[in-house]
């Protein structure tokens, strides 16, 4: 059965000058707009359904940048007294009523939503309320688990997080070495699952793969300090832990990695870039 907000398959009726007429079930017949076919097929055609500036149901074979039902980032197009129109790739901008914004940005900008059939309206729309939407199973990762993230917060603990379009996640302040930013779109990887259902994160890969990537920092946090750092294999574990998040067994085996590369040399109390 074809439902707003749903991506399916419809039969193929007749032509008309406007466009093409699909089989939309107890919707009707569906108008699919010249600008929005992309293809000929006569037989089954591949759509989206949503509702028109006239809040009728029409069908497009474009897709929105983000589906129902998921959380994105969409750039702000404007604002009046509705509320405020989302760029989401269709015809038809995406309204985010009043109700459900949170800091707007200024036009031009992204934010962060959840889009979503209302079930009042039964019309698309967005949320900036996206705690509400999160998941309440339980997430199943392992530890060190790769996940995907998009930063749409942040508090004195750290950066929350959407992990994987489906949970909360939080990004600790003290283990973060780089700027990140309100509708980043980053990877990441578990560090534990909470009984809260929230999951804690890291930026850094654990294992050898975490050596590997504190390696990349490392290079980095030379350079821009002139290529050389006051700490070294013989700085107290808790001050390489507050300024790198790692323990001192990993960061004397990446500083070790890069000595023996010939990327770095010990000296006068910290390490001097020479690669």
């Amino acid at each position: 059965m074809a439902m707003i907000g749903e991506r399916t398959k419809l039969p193929y009726l007749r032509e008309v000058n406007a466009g093409s007429f699909l089989d939309g079930g107890e919707l009707g017949e569906l108008l699919l707009p010249k600008g929005e076919r992309l293809t000929n097929d006569r037989e089954l055609v591949d759509v989206f359904i949503y509702r028109d500036s006239e809040d009728r149901p029409i069908a497009t074979e474009k897709m929105p940048k983000v589906m129902p039902g998921n959380f994105g980032v969409l750039r702000l197009l404007s604002s009046n007294n509705t509320g405020a129109f989302l760029d989401w790739g269709l015809t038809k901008d995406l309204l985010l009523p009043h109700s459900e914004q949170r800091h707007l940005p200024r036009i031009g900008q992204p934010v962060v939503v959840y889009v979503h059939l209302d079930p009042k309206s039964e019309r698309l729309v967005a949320s900036q309320r996206v705690a509400r939407y999160f998941s309440t199973d339980t997430p199943d990762y392992a530890d060190g688990a790769e996940v995907d993230m998009i930063v749409f917060g942040k508090t004195e603990m750290g950066y929350k997080a959407i992990v994987d379009g489906k949970y909360s996640g939080l990004l600790f302040k003290n283990q973060v070495f780089e700027e990140l930013f309100y509708t980043d779109e980053i990877k990441g990887y578990v560090t534990q699952v909470r009984n809260d259902r929230k999951v804690d994160l890291s930026l850094y890969a654990p294992g050898n793969a975490k050596v590997e990537d504190l390696e990349t920092r490392l290079q980095r946090e030379l350079e821009s300090r002139g290529g050389f750092w006051d700490i070294d294999d013989k700085s107290p574990a808790e001050t390489i832990n507050l300024e790198l998040g790692v323990s001192k067994k990993v960061f004397k085996k990446a500083t070790g990695a890069l000595f023996k590369k010939r990327k770095i040399v010990f000296e006068d109390g910290g390490i001097r870039w020479i690669g």
